[in-house]
């Protein structure tokens, strides 16, 4: 059994070298589909892929904010940590208390953000070290002219009895945010000191200012006007405001826009490959019907001579598919040999119509195994077909010539 089938694999491959004309044109019509189709889906899943990934990369996208000033019990804040969409939240003051000045030496950096800060932070992805440490955005870093390691100095104003009331805290910075991770001028601190400052320009008295007046506050903080509020991923930012807004009637803005025209993008790319991927096999699957059955046509005396040797049906099928399998395994190489080619033109000429994108054509190895999988299914399925055909001549028709 083994050597018969050796005997028909060399007898296909000697076959097709012989018919070279007809088996290129078969190839030709594989490449011919398989080949755009690759460049058409690397595209779509290239341009996609990279408007997500830039989608996810940037925190702001998964942010939910609230609109105006409320009064957030603990209570609130513990159940918004355990639903499932949630990946980071931590309290805000009011909004004109988390504007504050900076200085360092003779610069100095007026209403810049305060935004509080703990582990977990998918903006500054990490923890500060004490409550003297803090973290600088690329832009306030850059109107500071400070560095890592450097010392700068927070200050806050109050207006106490008609007087402007100056209160002055050295802080250390531990990191420096990029640009792309937070382009406003910022500063991200611990919690303690977001609260420090609030009650500050409350009039309180507060260990962060031990210099400063004001009256005594031994209230533990437990409400709190806002939050900074972040979803796990893109699918869970809307699902979250509608919970805030359906069960707490709070005002929410998101970036949800950005959202759903990728999601659209998406969708409409898909529309499109369909539509052109099932034009092209179509046309394909003809074009290769018509030149297998012509082939077998042409060969119905050479196939005649395999039965009248021995062959049974199923053998003269099994070379057919054999053949058909050869053909689509060629006909893949060179496909992915252009792919390759033309992704690498696209990369290089198309890229950089994308910011900050490095690629526009984009395969994963699933892909590929999927496309080799199908064009392999497609070749053997029209062998399939013309091996039906196959299988019905006779030995006898050998001998009509003789």
């Amino acid at each position: 059994m083994k050597n018969r089938f050796t005997l028909l694999a060399k007898l296909a491959l000697n076959d097709i070298f012989y018919d070279r004309k007809v088996s290129f044109c078969i190839i030709a019509s594989l490449v011919a589909v398989i080949a755009p189709l690759l460049l058409l889906f690397s595209l779509k899943y290239g341009i996609v892929s990279q408007l997500r990934h830039q989608l996810v990369n940037d925190p702001t996208n998964l942010e939910i904010k609230i609109v105006g000033n409320l009064n957030l019990s603990q209570d609130w804040f513990d159940w918004l940590k355990q639903q499932p969409e949630t990946q980071f939240s931590i309290p805000l003051t009011r909004s004109l208390n988390t504007i504050i000045d900076l200085k360092k030496e003779a610069n100095f950096v007026r209403n810049v953000e305060l935004i509080p800060t703990t582990s977990g932070d998918p903006i500054t992805q990490q923890s500060l070290l004490n409550e003297n440490s803090i973290i600088l955005s690329a832009l306030s870093a850059e109107k500071l002219q400070a560095k890592q390691g450097e010392s700068i100095t927070l200050v806050a104003t109050r207006n106490e009895n008609g007087q402007e009331e100056k209160a002055l805290l050295p802080l250390k910075v531990q990191a420096i945010l990029n640009e792309q991770q937070f382009p406003r001028a910022a500063i991200f601190v611990p919690m303690s000191l977001l609260i420090g400052v609030e009650d500050f320009r409350d009039g309180m008295k507060t260990e962060l200012f031990p210099t400063a007046s004001g009256k005594p506050n031994d209230k533990l903080r437990k409400n709190f006007a806002r939050a900074r509020i972040y979803a796990k991923s893109l699918d869970d930012v809307a699902p979250l405001a509608l919970k805030l807004r359906e069960q707490f009637h709070i005002d929410t803005r998101t970036e949800s826009k950005a959202i759903e025209n990728v999601k659209a993008i998406d969708s409409v790319l898909n529309v499109i490959f369909m539509v052109i991927a099932f034009t092209s096999v179509v046309g394909c699957v003809l074009s290769l019907i018509g030149a297998f059955l012509a082939n077998i046509d042409r060969k119905r005396k050479d196939i005649a001579v395999l039965r009248l040797i021995g062959f049974q049906q199923s053998a003269v099928g099994i070379y057919l598919v054999f053949q058909a399998i050869v053909l689509s395994s060629i006909a893949f190489i060179l496909s992915y040999g252009l792919y390759l080619f033309g992704s690498q033109l696209f990369n290089q000429i198309l890229g950089t119509s994308l910011s900050g994108s490095h690629f526009v054509s984009r395969l994963a190895p699933i892909h590929l195994c999927l496309a080799f999988i199908f064009s392999f299914l497609l070749a053997g399925v029209v062998a399939a077909i013309g091996a039906v055909r196959a299988v019905k001549i006779q030995p006898a028709e050998s001998l009509r010539d003789v």
